[in-house]
C-alpha cells in the first residue's frame, strides 16, 4: 500500500519541514551528547587522574548504557508516551545531566603516591551521567522514527532525507568538538561541559517550536490508556516517576564502572551485564514476535533487519575508537595543528562556531515563515544558502587559526560527515535513477570496508612514531577519519532508513531501539579492544614512547583485520538478506 506524496507547500528544499524540526533538534542534542563525550575521558584521565583502564571503563559503561536505555524509550513510546511527550521529557533529562557535568570540584592531588580525588564532585559527575543516560533513551529512538514517518511509504526521497538528519547529528558532532572540546581543556572543564547544557536547552526549544511540522505523527496512539491510573498515578507520571527513580541505579552503575566494583574477571562491569540481560531480553521477545505475531513476508525483513543491525554492531565497535583509543593517541604521539602558520599565537581565542550554532536554526525559521507567506518566492532557499556560507567561513577559520587539541580535533568525523553527506544523498539518487544503487546490505558491507581501512594511517603514525621517538602529523589522523566516515555513511544513514522500512509497523520505535542496543554493545566493546593499548604510567615515571607506539601500532592492525574479515562475511550474504527484503529499496 502506497501514499501520495506530501504537498510541496510542507516542502522545503525538496524535503518535508518537520524533517528540518528533527534536524535541529538532533544538532543540538547531539552537540551537547559528543561536546561531554569529547571532553569525558581527557577530562577523568587529566583532571581527576583515572588511568586510561579505569577511563575507559566507564566511558564504556556510559556509552553503552546511553544507547542501551533508548531500547525501554522506543517500548514507553509505542505503546504509550507518543514520540513527543518522549522527546520532550528525554529533553529536560538531558539539560539536567549536561549541566550537571559542569560542576568540576577540585583537581586531584597525588600524595604520598596515592591519588586524592573530590569524591563529592564525581559523585555528581556519576549523577549527571546517569541522567544523560536516561534521557538519551527516551529522545533517541524517538527523533529518529518521527523522520521517517513524515516520508510516505515507498518514497524514493526517504534515503536521502536520513542522510540530510544525519548530516544534522554530524553537524553538531562537529561544532560540539570545536566548541565544547576546545573550551573545556583552553578555559576549564565546566566551560566546556556548562556550553554543552545550553545547547541542550537550545535544542528543546527548537523542537517545542517545530510540532505543527511534524503533522501529527509524534502524539500517543492512545490517549486514554495515557491518562488511566496505575498505583494510584495517571500512567504517563508513573513512567516520568519511575524513570527518575531509575537515574539512581544507573548512577551507581557509573560509580562501580570507574572504580571496578563488582566486575566479573576484572573486566565485565555491572553495565556491560545489564545489557547482556537486556540482549536476551529483546532476543527471546523478537523470537516470539517474529514467529507469532508476523507474516512470512514481515518475518523475513526483521531477520534481515537484524541482520543490518549487526553489522552496524561491528561499525561501530570500529568508529568509537575515536572517542577512546584515538583520543590518547593523539594526545600522545601526534602534532595538533593542520597548518602551525595560521594558528592564534598567544592569548586564549574564543571559536566563531559559537555564532554558527545559533545561526543555523534561526536561518531555518525566518526561511520558513518566508516560504509560508511566499510559497513561490526564491528569497528563502537564497537566504538559508547564505547562512551556510556564512557558517562554512567561521567553521574553516575555527579549523585553521584555533590550537586545536586532542579532544577537539574530534571535530574531523563531523566535518567529513557533513561535507560526504550531500555527496551520498546525490549519489543514492542518481545511482536510483539509473537502477544502479546497492542493496542496503551491499551498502552496510561497504561501510564494514572502510571502517576497517582506516585505522591503516594510524597504524603506519604508530610506526612513525616508534621509529623515530617525534610525535607524527596529525594529517594521519585527517586521512584517518576520511576513509572512516566514508563507511560510515554507507552504512548508518541507511541502516536508520531500513529500521523505519522493514520493522513490522507496531514495533518500529522497538527496533529502532534495537539498532541503538547494538551501538550500546559496541561502545563496551570498543573500551574493551581500547584497553589494549591502555598506557599505565607509574609515579615519577615517563612513558615509554616506543613501547606505547607499538602498543597503538597493535591494536589498530588487529581491528582492521578484524573489520575486513566481517565485511567479507557480510558481502557474501548480501545477496540472501536484498531477497528477504521483498522488495524494500
Amino acid at each position: 500500500m502506497t501514499t501520495t506524496a506530501q504537498p510541496a507547500s510542507d516542502d522545503f528544499l525538496g524535503h518535508p519541514k518537520g524533517v528540518y524540526v528533527c534536524f535541529f533538534t538532533e544538532m543540538w542534542e547531539r552537540f551537547s551528547f559528543y561536546g561531554m563525550k569529547a571532553l569525558l575521558l581527557l577530562y577523568l584521565t587529566k583532571y581527576h587522574l583515572f588511568g586510561d583502564k579505569a577511563g575507559l571503563d566507564l566511558l564504556g559503561a556510559y556509552g553503552g548504557l546511553v544507547y542501551c536505555i533508548p531500547v525501554f524509550g522506543g517500548l514507553l513510546a509505542d505503546r504509550w508516551l507518543g514520540m513527543r511527550k518522549a522527546v520532550v521529557f528525554g529533553g529536560v533529562l538531558l539539560v539536567l545531566g549536561h549541566l550537571g557535568m559542569a560542576f568540576e570540584g577540585h583537581a586531584a592531588t597525588r600524595i604520598n603516591g596515592e591519588v586524592v580525588r573530590d569524591n563529592a564532585a564525581l559523585g555528581v559527575t556519576y549523577l549527571s551521567l546517569a541522567l544523560i543516560i536516561m534521557g538519551v533513551g527516551f529522545l533517541k529512538p524517538n527523533i529518529s522514527t518521527i523522520v521517517g514517518k513524515l516520508y510516505p511509504e515507498n518514497d524514493p526521497r526517504r534515503d536521502s532525507g536520513f542522510s540530510l538528519f544525519y548530516a544534522g547529528i554530524n553537524l553538531g558532532a562537529l561544532f560540539a568538538s570545536l566548541v565544547c572540546g576546545f573550551l573545556g581543556e583552553a578555559y576549564g572543564w565546566k566551560y566546556g561541559f556548562g556550553a554543552a547544557g545550553i545547547g541542550m536547552v537550545v535544542g528543546l526549544v527548537m523542537f517545542l517550536w517545530g510540532q505543527k511540522y511534524l503533522q501529527g505523527h509524534a502524539e500517543p496512539t492512545d490517549p486514554v490508556a495515557l491518562r488511566q491510573p496505575v498505583f494510584g498515578l495517571r500512567r504517563e507520571w508513573l513512567i516520568y516517576v519511575a524513570a527518575v527513580l531509575g537515574v539512581v541505579p544507573v548512577a551507581a552503575l557509573m560509580w562501580a564502572a570507574a572504580n571496578g566494583a563488582f566486575a566479573l574477571g576484572g573486566e565485565i562491569s555491572l553495565a556491560l551485564m545489564l545489557m547482556i540481560v537486556v540482549l536476551g531480553a529483546v532476543l527471546v521477545w523478537f523470537a516470539w514476535f517474529t514467529g507469532t505475531r508476523c507474516t512470512p513476508v514481515q518475518r523475513q525483513q526483521m531477520i534481515a533487519l537484524m541482520a543490518l543491525i549487526f553489522m552496524a554492531l561491528v561499525f561501530f565497535t570500529l568508529y568509537e575508537q575515536t572517542y577512546g583509543s584515538w583520543v590518547t593517541f593523539t594526545d600522545r604521539m601526534l602534532t595538533k595543528d593542520l597548518v602551525p602558520a595560521l594558528v592564534i599565537q598567544g592569548g586564549t581565542p574564543l571559536p566563531w562556531s559559537i555564532a554558527s550554532l545559533l545561526l543555523a536554526p534561526l536561518g531555518f525559521v525566518a526561511a520558513a515563515r518566508l516560504s509560508e507567506r511566499n510559497p513561490g518566492s526564491t528569497a528563502p532557499r537564497n537566504l538559508f544558502i547564505a547562512i551556510v556560507a556564512l557558517m562554512l567561513v567561521m567553521l574553516i577559520r575555527d579549523c585553521l587559526v584555533i590550537p586545536q587539541t586532542a579532544g577537539s580535533l574530534t571535530y574531523l568525523g563531523g566535518l567529513f560527515l557533513v561535507v560526504l553527506a550531500p555527496l551520498f544523498a546525490a549519489l543514492w539518487a542518481w545511482l536510483d535513477k539509473r537502477r544502479l544503487d546497492p542493496s542496503k546490505p551491499v551498502k552496510s558491507s561497504l561501510g564494514l570496508v572502510f571502517g576497517a581501512l582506516s585505522f591503516i594511517p594510524l597504524a603506519l603514525a604508530a610506526q612513525q612514531v616508534g621509529a623515530t621517538g617525534q610525535m607524527a602529523s596529525v594529517w594521519w589522523l585527517v586521512l584517518a577519519y576520511l576513509v572512516l566516515e566514508i563507511g560510515e555513511m554507507c552504512l548508518s544513514p541507511v541502516g536508520l532508513s531500513a529500521v523505519t522500512q522493514l520493522a513490522a509497523p507496531r514495533v518500529v520505535s522497538l527496533m529502532m531501539g534495537t539498532w541503538f542496543l547494538a551501538t550500546a554493545f559496541s561502545e563496551t566493546l570498543a573500551a574493551l579492544f581500547g584497553k589494549l593499548a591502555a598506557i599505565e604510567v607509574p609515579e615519577g615515571e615517563t612513558m615509554n614512547i616506543a613501547s606505547a607506539a607499538a602498543s597503538y601500532e597493535h591494536l589498530f592492525w588487529l581491528l582492521m583485520w578484524i573489520g575486513l574479515g566481517c565485511a567479507a562475511v557480510a558481502l557474501a550474504g548480501s545477496p540472501l538478506l536484498k531477497r528477504m527484503m521483498h522488495g524494500v529499496k
